[in-house]
């Protein structure tokens, strides 16, 4: 029984304290209470300043969610911090931030590549060197921007396929954007035949490209002879053209592709067709008419050998 009345009374004293020490508190309690009550609103008010602020000097909605988030977060860290430096928890405010930088540290390492690509995201935001419905080609995809998150660029490919980027990725590698200046040249590799007035052709691609929808006026067309092929003259047809979408290109191509067709064959001029001499002679170099002259004509040298023989014979 001794050691029970002890017990209880041990228990007794401490409660005793631990109410002294409530009842001394309850000033800080109150105090830090309302200060966690102005915090939050202060931090819901600092978020709602953001969002209206942040459009006006950045066009990006995933960024200017992003700082407004952390904008929020940071009044509510601070807010926090002080409550508990408020409620004497100083060693609890070391310990806190102890263990913040050992988490972020251990984050760090075992999410290292989505923080690089949430890094590579806000840098690509800030620096915006390409927008929603821009045509790029990078890490071997073209295709069409629909959307640019923090972590992936979501590419619509030309066949249909949608394809999530890493931002890390385009970040780090050579990225080609066709829709930037929004004009894009068309080089048309074609070929003549040899017995062509090449001036005249060049005359007839020219006023038959002209026209052609979405092409800059201010831009000559260049008719280039290049190349003496095996069988044609080559040249190329280069004219440039207004450039949005995927579709301007191929639909402009095609339709210079038929009007030079058509105007090659209202002016009577050749596309000729890949040709290739046939060879069978033993040493080279004689037609299939004269080898055949010649078959027929030891064919008929030894028909007559054979009948004079026949006739010797008889």
């Amino acid at each position: 029984m001794t050691q029970l009345e002890e017990a209880l009374s041990l228990l007794i004293k401490k409660l005793e304290i631990w109410m002294k020490q409530l009842i001394l508190m309850l000033p800080n309690l109150f105090i830090a209470l309302i200060l966690l009550v102005v915090t939050f609103y202060v931090a819901r008010q600092m978020r709602r300043f953001s969002e209206k602020l942040l459009p006006r000097v950045s066009h990006s909605a995933a960024l200017n969610n992003l700082f407004a988030t952390m904008v929020q977060t940071g009044t509510l860290l601070v807010g926090v911090f002080f409550v508990l430096t408020i409620l004497k928890l100083d060693k609890t405010v070391t310990t806190m931030l102890a263990g913040v930088g050992i988490i972020g540290l251990a984050l760090g390492f075992a999410f290292q590549d989505i923080a690089a690509n949430f890094i590579s995201g806000v840098i690509i935001a800030v620096r915006k060197p390409f927008g929603v419905g821009d045509v790029i080609e990078t890490n071997e995809y073209f295709g069409t921007i629909e959307r640019i998150n923090m972590r992936t660029i979501d590419l619509r490919r030309v066949t249909g396929e949608l394809v999530k980027v890493p931002n890390r990725k385009v970040f780090e590698s050579v990225m080609v954007n066709y829709t930037h200046y929004g004009i894009r040249r068309i080089d048309l590799r074609m070929g003549v035949s040899y017995a062509e007035d090449l001036e005249r052709v060049q005359q007839i691609v020219k006023e038959a490209v002209n026209g052609i929808k979405g092409m800059i006026e201010n831009r000559e067309v260049e008719v280039v002879y290049d190349e003496f092929g095996d069988s044609s003259i080559n040249f190329l047809v280069r004219f440039w053209i207004q450039y949005k979408r995927q579709t301007d290109y191929v639909h402009a191509k095609s339709a210079a592709i038929i009007k030079i067709k058509k105007a090659f064959d209202a002016g009577n001029i050749q596309i000729p067709f890949p040709i290739r001499t046939l060879d069978f002679a033993i040493k080279g170099g004689e037609s299939l008419n004269q080898q055949l002259k010649e078959t027929l004509e030891k064919a008929r040298r030894n028909a007559s050998q054979n009948g004079k023989k026949e006739a010797e014979d008889s």
